[in-house]
């Protein structure tokens, strides 16, 4: 047993994560209880509201789009003013973005608010990787990275689980319909009040800063130009991309998908999305230790993503409602496995002075695909329903993930000793 015990800890190194760290994770609980309520019930509010797939499509596109926009000068802001504040302020952003767009009166108001709330969750998000960097060390990095993806989605298992019998609850109380705009609009006003807490969590976060920042003082964001020089960022960046169109043009009708062709309920979905999230949450917990077992993160990464593709195919294309919800989970639980280990990767290939506007350019390579594909995917579902849709998908992964591998499977060992090598340089930093 006390075998056992010494080798979860060197797999399982939690008690080697800083304190900011484990702050930052605790903030990670409340954005994956909210998220998960979020994405289950946002689709189901605007179209009880009215409006046609295709203004769907428009409104799931407008964070995407924010992040196409801004995501760049966001990411140079996050390497300016620190992770910490560029955290809190795009909390505070997206939030007031995200209540506009359940309170809006009108459409185009609601497109605006989804602008502003991916604004913010753009700022939010890009500057979450170079924390993580600054805030783990070459043992404890991929741990850290999956534990966020990890605790994010199981904390979204239990949000969606919970999330899944809101409307019927109150419905019983304020005897509005179950399914109608009044109920579905309480749940969402809650779901971005609770999402401030997050605040409280990031707001205790002492932030360091590396020596490399006080060297560029002249400089205080990444060179651009020299960054977008790179060959190594573009080599991130499309692979990235394609993933990120195939997941635009599918990702966001997973539960539309699901009551139309096998007519799940609520409550239905509710249990099948927790079940998902607990899946990816396990998935991302043994993606570290799967990685060293395979002496690198790349080829975890190809194989988990090779793998889900099969499950894709079957999601998409069974006739039997247990097949393709088994099918899901398994197929979620591969690739969102696969992630937090390619972004640690991304990550360890720049300086921390490039790092934040570098994972803005990968969050736009990949929002690429969200910004056009839920719009592009609400027309063609009014023409020829999921089929094409789950055949493009499945594609765009395999090229992507083919790319990865031709990239960096074959150099990975040799660049992750030099790579890792020059992080430790970077753990020398004061207080700021």
């Amino acid at each position: 047993m006390a075998n056992i015990s010494v080798h979860l800890k060197d797999a399982f190194p939690l008690g080697k994560l800083s304190k900011n760290a484990r702050l930052f994770l605790t903030a990670t609980i409340i954005d994956g209880i909210i998220n998960s309520t979020w994405s289950l019930y946002l689709n189901f509010f605007i179209l009880s509201r009215g409006y046609d797939k295709e203004f769907l499509g428009l409104a799931n596109a407008m964070p995407a789009i924010a992040t196409l926009i801004l995501g760049l000068p966001l990411g140079m802001l996050s390497d300016r003013i620190g992770r910490r504040k560029a955290m809190l302020l795009g909390l505070l952003i997206a939030s007031a973005g995200y209540m506009l767009e359940v309170i809006a009166p009108t459409s185009w108001l609601i497109l605006v608010g989804g602008f502003v709330g991916g604004a913010g969750g753009a700022l939010y998000y890009n500057s979450q990787a170079p924390f993580m960097m600054k805030s783990s060390t070459s043992e404890t990095r991929a741990l850290l990275f999956s534990l966020s993806s990890g605790i994010i989605t199981l904390s979204g298992a239990v949000g969606s689980l919970v999330a899944g019998k809101l409307p019927q609850v109150l419905s019983g109380i304020t005897g509005y319909a179950q399914n109608g705009p009044q109920v579905l609009k309480i749940i969402m006003i809650a779901a971005v009040a609770v999402a401030t807490l997050s605040l409280i969590p990031i707001s205790l976060i002492r932030e360091e800063r590396e020596i490399a920042t006080k060297a560029e003082s002249s400089k205080p964001h990444a060179d651009l130009k020299g960054l977008m020089a790179k060959p190594m960022l573009w080599k991130i960046a499309l692979p990235n991309a394609l993933t990120g169109i195939g997941a635009g043009i599918l990702i966001p009708y997973i539960n539309v998908f699901y009551a139309e062709r096998f007519q799940l309920v609520d409550s239905q979905l509710g249990v099948l999305f927790s079940l998902s999230s607990l899946l990816v949450g396990v998935g991302s917990l043994i993606g570290p230790r799967l990685s060293v077992l395979m002496h690198g993160k790349i080829r975890t990464v190809v194989l988990t993503q090779g793998l889900s593709f099969v499950f894709l195919v079957l999601m998409g294309f069974t006739p039997f409602g247990w097949l393709s919800q088994g099918s899901y989970l398994l197929r979620t639980m591969l690739m969102n496995m696969a992630q937090p280990l390619l972004s640690a990767f991304a990550m360890e290939q720049f300086s921390p002075g490039e790092q934040g506007a570098a994972n803005s350019i990968f969050s736009i390579s990949w929002t690429l695909g969200w910004a056009f594909g839920p719009y592009v995917s609400g027309i063609i579902q009014l023409r020829n329903g999921f089929n094409p849709l789950f055949i493009m998908t499945t594609i765009l992964y395999f090229v992507a993930t083919a790319l990865i591998w031709l990239f960096f499977g074959v150099s990975e060992k040799k660049s992750g000793v030099s790579l890792a090598q020059s992080v430790e340089e970077t753990k020398r930093i004061p207080v700021e």
